[in-house]
């Protein structure tokens, strides 16, 4: 039996025109698109991305597959053969096989849990990523700051999985705080009791037409952040660091210059 490919495509952050060609590519020339959505009832984001520019595509085959908003091992599992159970008979006649997902696959995406549990199933099977534009890459660029520069660190985390927040702001120049969901509180609270609140931006749906930008966050503090929902706290101390060594070594070369010269 020679089996399919299975492709995890990043479509990126939201706007259409914020999908790569490659990701284009791999989507016109598939035999299936696997669509995530988190209902049955609700809709695909990663379709609403796609749809504009991909259209219809005469012969191929879309599957909604239905993944629940949960960190609960034993609720996702069962979604997760019930997805494979969808995608396996296709991937078995020899099909190709694009998994949709927003942003970036390799970045707290759906389809590293469906790669991991297709390669059990079919250990041969041929598996290509193709990278999609982060929302962490977007949400800096309408927020209007940088993510890092000079040689700031960065730490980038769910923030519903964080129980020791307060250490890693410490320890990090920028912290993007991931899928706030109904941690937007706790967030706060720890933020003004560190002083950083006017440090920290609030974005929701970057990109997409419901963008929302927010700079104070007192005014979002008892909203559920969607899963879309993005906080970065960006420190400054550090920053421009490397243009201040970068002046020092001029001056330094001035000073040669002089000595040379006498």
């Amino acid at each position: 039996m020679t089996l399919g490919t299975l492709y995890g495509v990043g479509v990126g952050p939201g706007a259409p025109d914020l999908i790569t060609l490659r990701a284009l590519e791999v989507l016109r020339s598939a035999d299936v698109l696997a669509l995530p959505r988190s209902s049955d009832y609700g809709a695909s984001v990663a379709w609403k991305i796609v749809k504009p520019s991909l259209g219809e595509v005469a012969g191929q085959t879309r599957l909604f597959l239905t993944f629940p908003m949960s960190h609960e091992a034993e609720r996702l599992r069962p979604a997760w053969e019930a997805a494979l159970d969808r995608i396996g008979p296709h991937l078995e006649q020899g099909r190709s096989v694009a998994f949709a997902t927003e942003g970036d696959p390799s970045l707290y995406s759906t389809f590293f849990y469906v790669r991991r549990e297709a390669l059990l199933r079919w250990p041969e099977l041929r598996i290509e990523v193709v990278p999609g534009v982060s929302s962490v890459m977007t949400v800096p660029a309408v927020a209007g700051i940088p993510l890092a520069d000079g040689e700031q660190r960065i730490a980038i985390l769910p923030a519903g999985y964080e129980d020791d927040l307060e250490s890693v702001l410490h320890r990090f120049d920028t912290t993007v705080l991931m899928k706030i969901g109904p941690a937007m509180p706790r967030v706060i609270d720890t933020l003004e009791r560190m002083g950083l609140l006017e440090h920290a931006v609030y974005v929701s749906k970057a990109s997409m037409a419901e963008q929302r930008v927010v700079h104070d966050l007192r005014a979002v503090r008892e909203q559920r952040g969607d899963c879309f929902a993005m906080v970065v706290v960006r420190k400054t101390e550090r920053s421009g660091r490397l243009e201040r060594e970068r002046g020092l070594d001029r001056e330094c070369e001035r000073e040669s210059e002089r000595e040379t010269e006498a």
